[in-house]
């Protein structure tokens, strides 16, 4: 322990034999050091938020989704500093007042890049940064022109999203006028075609579009009646076996009429009001009640005179839906007559000339194809022209500047204080590492303890210095100018500050 406190004091006095020269480097490092701190320009920051609106219930109908003008606003973001507009900002700021030629402009692009910061802090809340610290500018330039770097940028995000929109719009509308032109040039030639087909073969223009399909059609559907008819036969013959096997009228109080001549009695009577109502013999109901009528007429024929009893509920209700089934299956029987006479018209004009019906029918293929294509781009050029209303007018995204873009009121860097400082350290350091260095490389030792050990014989003694008045007066004369010489180089740096701050305040 007592060897680690020898060699402390051994450097201490090294150093302090020698603390000119460490004064002397101490004061050239600071000041070159403060030069250079002096030379770096400050650096001044402004900041901007801007709040992004994307709910409107106009666009959301029209089919500018939420997601769709997210994904643009991101692409715009992104976008938002490329080469185009940085160099629109570094055109229209004070940082092209000095760029003669594209290599310039393509240094001070690439540069300002490094300056500008667009980050999205929240979902809808983007925040635009920038920086300035030309040298050539005085401070309160910088901070100027950082904010206009700042607004530049504003206005940039707000023309791409409205101004960047209209124009692709516009191109968008254009190409599909091209469109509808040529594909209306093809349409009317397949029209022309098909109407001078029509007029040398007027069968074929009376059978409508296409006699293959119309022949198709009718013979489904003729298969369908058919099936119908089927059903209806097969229900109404089991309405007519209840019949078989269902008496017409039950047991009733003696004198009484027969119970199917009074039913019959009763059908008529309201098929005579039905005529009276002025309906007439084709009605469904009209004829209903004529076979019910004729039925009940064969039935009373049939019965004895003065038969007693009364009507049977269930036999006079049987009755009625059995003229009801085949009135429809008269109906169906003459809707299987229409369609087989129409199967048969279209089947032998097209055995008469089958090539001609296979030309009008590919004639009018192509014409409803063209008129498709015709009519979906009409439609879609109609939506992107409200669209591009929506978005002109009305804006389906709106822009809030949250925060305006700031006035730098103090330099974000350097940190100049902390600089001055640092410099001031290096210089006290440097000038101590300098003394104890030269002092290790001097053959003298500064306590008997280093010679002994430097000889490996023992030291008896050591002889003290001892200074006339006159050496102690310039001894000390010398101490109070090294004081004055340290004391100095602290108050150089004070000043410094002092001038940091007094040129912050004078920015702000």
């Amino acid at each position: 322990m007592n060897s680690i406190y020898d060699e402390a004091l051994a450097a201490l006095h090294s150093i302090w034999q020698r603390r000119w020269l460490a004064l002397a480097v101490a004061w050239s490092i600071c000041l070159l050091g403060w030069l250079v701190v002096a030379l770096v320009p400050n650096t001044y920051e402004s900041k901007a938020r801007i709040f992004v609106q994307l709910d409107d219930a106009l666009a959301e109908q029209i089919g500018l989704g939420t997601n769709s003008r997210k994904r643009d606003i991101e692409r715009v973001r992104q976008t938002l500093t490329s080469a185009v507009n940085l160099e629109k900002v570094v055109r229209s700021t004070r940082i092209g007042e000095n760029i003669n030629n594209p290599k310039d402009t393509e240094a001070a692009v690439l540069a300002l890049a490094k300056r500008i910061q667009v980050v999205n802090a929240e979902d809808n809340l983007f925040e635009i940064t920038a920086e300035s610290g030309d040298g050539s500018f005085s401070d309160a330039e910088n901070a100027r022109l950082a904010q206009e770097i700042v607004q530049k940028m504003i206005d940039i995000f707000r023309e791409e999203n409205l101004a960047g929109g209209r124009g692709e719009m516009t191109e968008t509308l254009e190409f599909m006028n091209q469109q509808l032109s040529d594909r209306q040039k093809d349409l009317e030639q397949a029209e022309q075609k098909r109407l001078a087909f029509q007029s040398q073969h007027p069968e074929l223009a009376e059978g409508g579009s296409g006699m293959i399909q119309r022949l198709e059609a009718a013979r489904t559907q003729l298969r369908d009646v058919e099936a119908d008819l089927v059903a209806a036969q097969s229900s109404l013959a089991a309405i007519n076996g209840q019949l078989a096997g269902m008496p017409p009228s039950i047991p009733g109080a003696p004198g009484q009429v027969g119970g199917s001549r009074a039913s019959l009695a009763q059908a008529q009577a309201e098929l005579a009001a039905l005529r009276a109502r002025g309906m007439t013999d084709n009605h469904p109901d009209v004829i209903s009640l004529r076979n019910q009528v004729s039925a009940l007429r064969q039935v009373a024929q049939g019965e004895p005179a003065g038969a007693g009893g009364v009507p049977n509920p269930a036999y006079t209700s049987l009755m009625a839906i059995k003229a009801e089934r085949q009135a429809n299956v008269q109906a169906l029987q003459v809707r299987r007559s229409t369609l087989q006479a129409d199967v048969a018209n279209f089947s032998s004009l097209n055995i008469k000339d089958p090539d001609t019906a296979a030309e009008f029918q590919r004639i009018t293929r192509d014409y409803d194809v063209l008129k498709q294509q015709y009519d979906k781009l009409l439609r879609d050029r109609e939506e992107l022209r409200l669209r591009g209303q929506v978005e002109t007018e009305r804006s389906a995204v709106k822009f809030q500047v949250i925060d305006p873009p700031t006035t730098p009121r103090k330099p974000v860097a350097p940190n100049r204080p902390m600089l001055l400082a640092a410099v001031l350290m290096m210089g006290i350091g440097g000038g101590v590492a300098v003394a104890f260095a030269l002092g290790q490389l001097r053959n003298s030792f500064a306590t008997t303890a280093k010679l002994e050990k430097a000889i490996g014989l023992p030291v008896l003694g050591a002889i003290s210095m001892t200074l006339t008045e006159r050496a102690r007066e310039r001894r000390r004369k010398l101490a109070r100018y090294f004081v004055a010489a340290t004391i100095c180089l602290g108050a150089v740096f004070v000043l410094l500050l002092a001038v940091e701050f007094v040129q912050v305040r004078m920015v702000a």
